[in-house]
């Protein structure tokens, strides 16, 4: 199972302090907590896209780019690549360049993301937001399988010959989970092509979560995918330690209450109560993220906010070393314990190769070929 965090790239004022970063400052806050997540041990950093304040990672291969070339071990990732509103050529074309540059350290996740005015802004209309998500979705999946691609839809220009470059990394794409908190299109969408399905259920009730991941996991299985409980699942989440609960909660709230996701709506309780929110000590933290097992089934990967609403940057890296030194260890013994033999680990560059080179093998091999080996 991977654990890892993913950032929003919010420039918020510390309630606290009263500091506010510069644009710069956060960015290159991001690339300090990236680095901080391979060092103790986490198996995946991703990155929000946004184009509009208080929000910074408008360029999710820029940065993740820059990351990889100062990390050797960690999967690098997105949290929502906006299908909707990029051009699925320019999708294609980026993120293969970035897999070759991170030699196959490199996933992503499809999502039509929590903005509605970004849609004009990339001359779309928000009404077509779900029918957006497929078409563009199908033709990138054909510009990084095929090479010649002739191709006509609705919302684009059609392409006529055309080839993507550069190719993806030994033939092939990047894996691509499909993220949605609400969108039943989106889970049917992931499952009809076999893909992983995020359910960034940072916001929502359990029984919510839970509907839509076993919509997902069924039509897996109707899709010829593998059993329902084979799906590649993937959970949002947001944690804040310290070594008593007290003092975690104390300490977080001011930062909960001005929050541009959190602020002004539910108290920290309620919403504690509710969401995966989780503050306070490392094995409560243990104690709720074992939780979504039993209300999720198996799943592949965790991912936790960990850098947000004005958190100043010392504090941030100290809840990683949490992360890495208490928590996600105990995580993920627990997990690999509880974890069915027939159940998948996350997909990598490395297994998605290795699939790969076993289909072309059994696809090489004649069936006068496979008749003769029978009969020795």
């Amino acid at each position: 199972m991977q654990f890892g965090v993913f950032t929003v790239g919010d420039v918020t004022k510390d309630p606290v302090s009263g500091k506010t970063l510069t644009e710069g400052e956060r960015i290159q806050q991001m690339v300090t907590v990236a680095l901080k997540a391979e060092e103790v041990g986490l198996d995946v950093f991703a990155t929000g896209e946004h184009h509009n304040p208080p929000f910074v990672p408008s360029s999710p291969t820029t940065l993740l780019g820059f990351i990889a070339a100062k990390t050797s071990k960690i999967l690098l990732s997105t949290s929502t690549t906006l299908i909707t509103t990029n051009d699925p050529v320019k999708i294609a074309e980026d993120y293969a360049m970035l897999q070759h540059l991170a030699e196959g350290r490199v996933d992503l996740m499809m999502g039509r993301g929590n903005t509605g005015p970004v849609y004009p802004w990339f001359g779309q209309d928000i009404r077509n937001g779900i029918h957006l998500a497929i078409e563009n979705y199908a033709l990138l999946r054909r510009l990084w399988r095929e090479d010649v691609v002739s191709w006509e839809g609705k919302f684009r220009t059609p392409l006529e010959g055309f080839t993507s470059t550069p190719r993806p990394l030994d033939g092939v794409p990047p894996f691509v989970w499909h993220g949605s908190i609400r969108s039943p299109e989106i889970a049917e969408q992931a499952a009809y092509y076999g893909d992983g399905f995020f359910h960034n259920n940072i916001f929502w009730p359990a029984d919510h979560t839970a509907r839509l991941i076993q919509h997902y996991r069924s039509r897996f299985e109707h899709y010829g995918h593998g059993a329902a409980d084979q799906a590649i699942v993937g959970l949002g989440g947001q944690v804040f330690m310290r070594k008593n609960s007290q003092d975690a909660r104390s300490e977080y709230r001011p930062y909960f209450d001005h929050s541009p996701i959190y602020g002004g709506g539910p108290s920290m309780e309620e919403t504690m109560e509710q969401t995966p929110l989780a503050v306070g000590s490392p094995q409560e933290i243990i104690d709720r993220t074992m939780t979504f097992r039993e209300k999720f089934g198996d799943y592949q990967r965790q991912l936790f906010i960990a850098d947000h609403a004005g958190l100043p940057l010392k504090t941030v890296l100290e809840q990683m070393d949490i992360l890495g030194s208490e928590v996600v260890p105990v995580l993920r013994k627990e997990f690999d314990a509880l974890r069915r033999a027939h159940v998948p680990e996350a997909p990598t560059h490395e297994s998605l190769k290795a699939a790969a080179e076993r289909a072309a093998s059994l696809e090489s091999v004649s069936p006068e070929a496979v008749g003769l080996e029978g009969t020795r």
